[in-house]
């Protein structure tokens, strides 16, 4: 069937075609009359916009960029994958696009943003993972550009982001270990100057305090966001003196690597040593065993960052899309009582 053109629906209507165009796009200078007029003509028609040409009059770039955390990050780990699931799922909603982009070795920071901000080609970006102190937040604030962030940074006041409460979220974690007999837990972070990693690691300590343990700092492993990461750290816990009986991961992929380091001593997860991950990411419930977590799904979070990000592009004041939810425990196979025979 041919497309019906602007032309087309101009001359059904006895306008002129910018006449048109401007009642599409919602143009002040035209009476709601006649934008009223022109759209059930276009509904009537079948018609639609070019979407070059409607981004030509609207001056908005219909596109939103995503900032990979860093980079030793890549688009195929679950964590990215599923958020960018998510955000992918919200654009499309109102058909814009998700350009991903990635910090390199080649340009600093702020070329990155100010590449980013001046460049016309989106509207809007998305930050996940940041820095307690994160020169890009600051960055984009000053620009003045519309922005969202997955996590917060040490300063959180004055701009839009949606978290999970990490600490909380790492003393429930550690209440249930202990209620299930586990007082030796080791605990796999990460470089602590990313804030989630910083507060997941304040969660861990608390929940110990409150439950009469003490910090143990041989149980303390800080480690990069990878299985292989994971396994190190299990692997330095495990070969010591007095190993841990649990392990608290600060994320899916390393608690993977807890398991296999458990598996590769002949023992048996969720029976002879405890692992708990942190995301929800659906790999967990295909691991040996299906990996325990404290959930909280990313293509939820992505839909929620895209939706939020667009009222904000639509005039929403930043300070009124903050949001913090719980994370909640999601049992499978690799946690369970105390092993009291252990070797």
């Amino acid at each position: 069937m041919k497309r019906t053109s602007l032309k087309i629906l101009a001359n059904h209507l006895g306008l002129a075609e910018g006449t048109v165009s401007r009642a599409l796009n919602d143009y002040a200078d035209i009476s709601a009359k006649t934008r009223d007029r022109v759209r059930k003509a276009a509904d009537e028609l079948g018609y639609k916009p070019n979407p070059i040409a409607r981004r030509l009059a609207t001056g908005v770039a219909e596109a939103v960029a995503y900032i990979m955390p860093d980079s030793n990050s890549n688009i195929s780990e679950p964590f990215v994958a599923q958020l960018l699931k998510g955000l992918g799922q919200s654009l499309s909603k109102r058909g814009w696009d998700l350009l991903v982009t990635q910090h390199n070795g080649n340009e600093d920071e702020k070329t990155m943003i100010r590449r980013l901000t001046t460049s016309g080609r989106v509207s809007g970006v998305v930050l996940s993972r940041p820095h307690k102190v994160d020169k890009r937040i600051n960055l984009l604030k000053e620009a003045k550009f519309p922005f969202i962030v997955h996590g917060r940074s040490d300063e959180y006041a004055d701009y839009a982001w949606y978290d999970v409460d990490n600490t909380k979220a790492f003393i429930e974690a550690v209440d249930h270990l202990v209620a299930l007999g586990h007082e030796r837990i080791g605990f796999v972070g990460a470089p602590t100057y990313y804030n989630f990693a910083h507060m997941r690691l304040d969660g861990y300590k608390q929940g110990l305090q409150t439950n009469g343990l003490a910090v143990d700092e041989t149980l303390i492993q800080i480690t990069d966001l990878s299985d292989e990461g994971g396994q190190a750290a299990a692997d330095a816990m495990l070969d010591s003196a007095a190993p841990p009986s649990a392990f608290l991961c600060v994320t899916d992929t390393q608690a993977l690597g807890a398991l296999t380091a458990i598996r590769d001593r002949g023992l048996i997860p969720g029976k002879h040593v405890s692992v708990i991950g942190y995301d929800g990411v659906s790999i967990g419930k295909h691991s040996n065993p299906p990996l325990t977590t404290m959930m909280q799904p990313q293509a939820h979070s992505g839909r929620l960052l895209g939706d939020m990000l667009l009222a904000i592009i639509d005039g929403g004041n930043p300070s009124d899309f903050q949001e913090l939810r719980r994370a909640e425990l999601l049992r499978r196979k690799s946690d369970g009582p105390v092993w009291s025979n252990r070797m």
